[in-house]
């Protein structure tokens, strides 16, 4: 099989994979709702059938409009018919077994409270969601005991923030109160751990600029997460320097307090290399290189995944990208993708792993069961 033969192949499996999760994802409530629902007139049922059978169509041609395209018009009507979509998806599959149950159960007309219940805890979900999603991040607290770090640096506050996904809903506003936020925790190093937009920096810059405002006693670090390799990187990578931002690709620096020193590296995002991004690719040897072996490492990586190439040489990483799962039970799937959805775990006597459930959101603009944060982590020696 030739490489042409073998794209076109991948093509139509990537496609059919698609129209199979959009059929599912719209199919199971329409079972739910209407052709199982309630005994409703045949009216109803050919109505509701319709608006299914009109949303399994418009919402890949809305996604691909919207980020395939950059209309972010379209992008907002798709991602919030995704959203509702999911939610109502859940909770559709969720009734179908409550009403198998009741069956078994020998209960008779449980058709109509099922139906109702389904709705009713969908949009109130979603309307949850949304509020969650656009409120100004909670701060999570925690303490990180590294046994390498020196006592002068004991007691040192390192803020992560992560997937800020500036994008089609204008958030500046929320930008703003975000950077205040963080400032207001007294970092003496900030992180950001990529995922910082959905676009180009011409696109997202006057949500981003808030960034500039953060203020840290130490250093202000970044790395690129997946979303910037579908922009463009090195736009973000330059961008975030020329607002005070010290970008880790590939690199280190080294900050210093109380006599004592601590090695802040980063490495690019586990697709930098399939991008085709010229000079990206995430290389842990490159970004240590220089660095002094005696001395604690604290690593910025997208991925928590990284981590299965970066335990045992480094102390801590931290990671976003997850989002905590966004809307439940997303979380499920991440799991199958990554080795911890959120908090603190240890992989192998040396390194610890901490992730963020981010900042903001991707695509719906719901969070359900998957709060957002800013994350507080104070390093604690010996």
């Amino acid at each position: 099989m030739t490489r042409t033969e073998q794209r076109a192949r991948a093509r139509r499996g990537f496609v059919g994979v698609l129209v199979a999760a959009v059929l599912l994802l719209f199919g199971v409530p329409w079972a739910t709702l209407v052709a199982f629902g309630p005994g409703w007139p045949g009216g109803v049922v050919a109505a509701g059938t319709v608006l299914f059978a009109a949303c399994v169509v418009a919402l890949p041609w809305l996604m691909m409009l919207g980020h395939g395209r950059g209309d972010d018009r379209a992008a907002r009507v798709g991602d919030a018919m995704l959203g509702v979509a999911w939610v109502l998806f859940a909770w559709s599959v969720l009734g179908l077994l409550a009403r198998g149950v009741l069956a078994l159960a020998g209960v008779d007309g449980a058709a109509r409270p099922v139906t109702i219940a389904v709705v009713a805890v969908t949009a109130v979900l979603v309307a949850w969601g949304v509020t969650e999603a656009m409120r100004v991040p909670r701060v999570r607290r925690v303490d990180v005991r590294i046994p390498r770090l020196g006592p002068g640096l004991d007691g040192t506050r390192v803020v992560l923030l992560a997937d800020t996904h500036y994008g089609p809903i204008d958030r500046t506003r929320w930008s703003r109160r975000t950077a205040a936020s963080v400032t207001a925790l007294d970092p003496d190093i900030v992180c950001h751990a990529g995922d910082i937009a959905d676009g180009t920096v011409e696109q997202r810059r006057a949500q981003a600029a808030p960034l500039g405002e953060i203020r840290a006693r130490l250093a202000r670090v970044y790395v690129t997460g997946n979303h910037e390799y579908f922009g463009e990187a090195q736009g973000w990578l330059d961008h975030m320097r020329e607002l005070g931002w010290e970008p880790l690709h590939n690199r280190h620096v080294t900050v210093e307090r109380g006599g004592d020193r601590l090695v802040v590296a980063g490495i690019d995002d586990d697709t930098a290399r399939a991008s085709g991004e010229p000079g990206h690719d995430a290389d842990l040897t490159a970004a240590l290189t220089g660095a002094d072996e005696d001395l604690p490492v604290l690593l910025l990586a997208h991925q928590p995944r990284q981590v299965a190439q970066t335990a045992g040489r480094v102390d801590l990483q931290v990671s976003g990208h997850t989002h905590g799962g966004q809307i439940w039970p997303f979380h499920y799937l991440v799991r199958v993708d990554q080795p911890t959805v959120h908090g603190l775990t240890r992989h192998g006597d040396r390194t610890q792993l901490y992730t963020t459930r981010g900042a903001g959101f991707w695509g719906p603009p719901l969070r359900v069961f998957a709060p957002s944060e800013i994350s507080l982590l104070t390093l604690r020696s010996g």
